[in-house]
This record gives structure tokens, sequence and C-alpha cells, in this order.
């Protein structure tokens, strides 16, 4: 997986400056957050099936052996065809062996965050191969030369006027308008019908692997995963093995958490499993199926004390109300999982070296951790990586220095309460001056974008001091 996190500042002040495309986040970061409060709020059991599927989850992880074994038995019994893969380089060459082998040329292709980690289409089309992104938003960021900039709405940082721009450049379509979203909805839709209808190959992903079963599930609002898995003759379900639940009835639970944390539907509008190729009789489907099963990294998680990350249901809920990603937007991170899930994640699939920064991308708010349905304790995650980070030595001297002249003022109270009540009274009086606190060094850029409320004259402790005092 390629990752850019050491540009992290870079990036995100380079987001924060487009004050248009600042504007649209801010806006999604309200509506998101309010779709999804509305929809747990009128589902009622919604915390009871949280901790219903945290425990399966985690119940799941502990012997993810066992029931990987019984998947890919129960998977063969169905007819398919399943590989592992130990890291992306090998789930990339497995999945252009299969293409190969049949001859194939093109590829149609549903949304899935594994092959965007493994870097599937560039392997694919290094190899000669024609490969189209099928769901709307991921068909978007590849015309465009993009990564996605979140794990569910891929084009979520793309405003309208780019998209028709962007139409008109690469459908050689003739004169014709697009003025509203429907008309550029309804010309890709009439594109992509071709790929769909001349793919050699179909490629999706998986939202979760039933080992009672050998059934995959995938959950889309399109209908393109569908088309993928039953118009080309062969189907390739790429997914990790942390995807695996025991039973069809934990695969609803979560699909009900999924749906309600993701874009606030009680249910999504496609909502499929597949059980392998079609059998004798069958007017539709694949004739033959392969499942790959990618590991890269996460036996090692597994293994370690961030082990809770891997019941990650890949909601995306955790970016919806990040104040960070809400601010400098995905494509700040550098890497295929952004946000808060993103910056625990990626540090643990590839090094803390080359991803040291993307904890640190964090207010310490805990708003992650609280709409997270899988119940991932992501603040205290983050805060282990920050340590391990210090203790690297992979922060910068001076915030090093800092943090240990922190940690040497709060053991000593009486000095740390006289500076941080110096601090409230002078914080108080810039605050009343805001163009006076434009001014000072390192808050220039952070005004930019924000206004602080009105501080306090006085902090805290001092308040509640005064106010004892008083009885």
């Amino acid at each position: 997986m390629q990752v850019q996190s050491e540009d992290f500042i870079a990036r995100a002040a380079d987001a924060l400056s487009d004050t248009a495309a600042s504007a649209n986040r801010r806006r999604l970061g309200l509506q998101l957050p309010a779709q999804r409060e509305a929809a747990v709020a009128t589902f009622g059991a919604f915390q009871s099936l949280r901790d219903h599927v945290e425990s399966v989850r985690r119940h799941t992880l502990q012997h993810l052996d066992t029931y990987l074994d019984e998947f890919e038995q129960q998977a063969l019994e169905n007819g398919n065809q399943v590989h592992f893969a130990r890291n992306g380089e090998e789930l990339n060459q497995r999945v252009l062996s299969i293409i190969q082998r049949h001859s194939a040329k093109r590829v149609a292709k549903g949304k899935s965050m594994v092959t965007e980690e493994t870097g599937l289409n560039a392997a694919l089309e290094a190899a000669g191969l024609r490969v189209t992104e099928t769901d709307l938003g991921e068909y978007i960021v590849q015309q465009a030369g993009e990564q996605p900039s979140h794990i569910v709405a891929p084009a979520l940082h793309k405003p309208e006027a780019d998209i028709r721009s962007l139409f008109y450049e690469k459908h050689p379509l003739g004169a014709r308008d697009l003025d509203t979203a429907e008309d550029m909805v309804a010309e890709a839709r009439r594109v992509l019908r071709e790929e769909f209808l001349a793919a050699d190959i179909g490629i999706i992903g998986a939202n979760a692997l039933v080992a009672e079963s050998g059934y995959s599930m995938l959950v889309t609002n399109e209908g393109n995963g569908d088309l993928c898995a039953n118009l080309p003759p062969v189907l390739v379900i790429c997914t990790t093995v942390d995807r695996l639940l025991p039973r069809l009835s934990d695969a609803m639970s979560m699909l009900r958490l999924l749906v309600r944390s993701t874009t606030g539907q009680p249910i999504t509008s496609y909502t499929s499993f597949y059980s392998g190729p079609a059998r004798d009789g069958d007017i539709d489907g694949p004739r033959e199926t392969h499942i790959v099963l990618l590991d890269n990294g996460r036996s090692d998680i597994l293994a370690s004390d961030y082990r809770s990350m891997l019941q990650c249901i890949r909601c995306g809920a955790c970016l919806n109300h990040c104040p960070v990603y809400v601010a400098a937007g995905g494509h700040a991170y550098g890497s295929v999982y952004p946000g808060p899930m993103g910056s625990v994640l990626t540090p643990l699939l590839t090094s803390l070296e080359e991803s040291h920064t993307l904890p640190n991308a964090c207010t310490s708010c805990g708003r992650c951790e609280e709409v997270c349905p899988a119940n991932i304790p992501l603040p205290q995650l983050l805060r282990d990586l920050r340590h391990a980070e210090n203790e690297a030595q992979l922060l910068p001297t001076p915030v090093r220095l800092g943090l240990k002249a922190h940690a040497w003022l709060v053991q000593r109270p009486q000095l740390y309460r006289w500076l941080s009540g110096l601090f409230a009274r002078s914080l108080s009086r810039l605050g009343r001056t805001h163009w006076l606190a434009r001014r000072v060094p390192g808050m220039t850029d952070y005004l930019n974008t924000r206004d602080l409320p009105m501080p306090a004259k006085e902090t805290f402790l001092a308040q509640l001091q005064r106010e004892a005092e008083n009885e």
C-alpha cells in the first residue's frame, strides 16, 4: 500500500486553503451525522445490537482460523475456488493469473477498498487490461486520475461543476447538455452499460463472509455490484480474512448497523449474497467464481494490542464525525484509509515510520468512538500509536521536548494552575480582539478557517475554587 502520510500537514494546509471545498465539507460534516442520528433514534435497539455485533466480531477474530477453515470448506462445496494472498502483490498476481487463464481483456469492477489497498487496477492495466470502475463515485475518481477521498463515498470531494467538465472531456458523445446531476447520472449509466455487457471478468468486494454457508455479502446503493457479479462469465471476489462472521444472522445484524451508520438509511438499496457459480439450469450468473482472501498484515494486527481495529465494518461513521477529516478531507491522509480508522489502520498495515504523522491527526474529541458501531476504542488506539511514536523518537525534537516540558509542569500543580490562569486571561483578551489574535505566530492559518469561542477569563479549576469559597 502506497502511503504519503509524511505530507499530511502540507496536504491538510492545501485543503484548508480551498475555501469552497472546505465549506462543502463542513456542510457534509453536519448533514451526514444528522442523518445517522435520526436513523439511530428511530431504530430504538441500536445500542444493544451494537454490543451484540461487537461481541460477535470479537469472538470471530479470536477463533479466526476455525471460521476460515469452515468458510473455505463451504465455499468449495458451493463450487467456488478459494485463494489466499499473504500481501497485496500476491493478491494482484493471483487475480491477474485468473484473468490471463481466460485470455480476458476487459474487467468490470465493483467498489472495493481492498483492491484500492493493493493497487490492483494499476497492476491489471500494466498487463494491458481495460479496467472500469462501475460504482459511480469510483468511476468519477478513476476518470479524474485520483484516489477515493472517503471509504463509502469515493467522490465526496468533487464539486458538480468538476464532474460535468470531466464527463465532457472523457465521454466522446458529441454535443449534449449536462445541466443537472440527473443528466450526468444518466450519461454515466449509458457509458457503464456498455462496460457491463462487454466485460470478460467481474471483480467485486465483500462486506461480510458467512462461515456456515460459504456465502459472501455485498451491500450497494447502485446495483452495479450485481451486474459485475452476474453478467461476466467469470467472477472474482476480493476481500480480507477479517470479514468473516459465523452465521447468516450475524451478517444481517451487522447490516442493520452498517447502513444506518453509513448513510442513515434503514436498509441499503441492494444487499446480495453470492453462493458460487451458476448451476445447471440457471439462466444467469458466472460460470466460474473465485474468492481471494487477503491477509496483508491482518494476522500481525490480530496478534497485537491493536486487534480491536479488525472489528471495523467499514461504515465511515468515524470519518463523517471527525473534525479533522471534515476540515482537511480524505486526500490529506495520503492513504486509501482516511479519518480516524485510517489513522490507526494505515500505520499498522505499513509501518509507524512511514505513517507516524497520521495518529496525530486527532483533536481527542472522542466522537469517533461514540459513533463507531463496532465499539472500537479509536481514541485509545490513537493514543497508543502516539506513545509508540514518541518512544521511537519519530517526533521532531521540539515536539518531544515540549511534551517532556508539559509532563514536568503537570507534576507541579501550583505552577500549572498559575500558568494556565495567566494563559486563560491572555486568551480572553485575544478573543475579544480577533484581529489581533490572527497576528499571533502560528494562529493565522488556524483562524482563517474557524472562529474561536469567546474564552473564559479564568480556568475551570479557578471557577470551582471560587464557588467553593463562596459557599
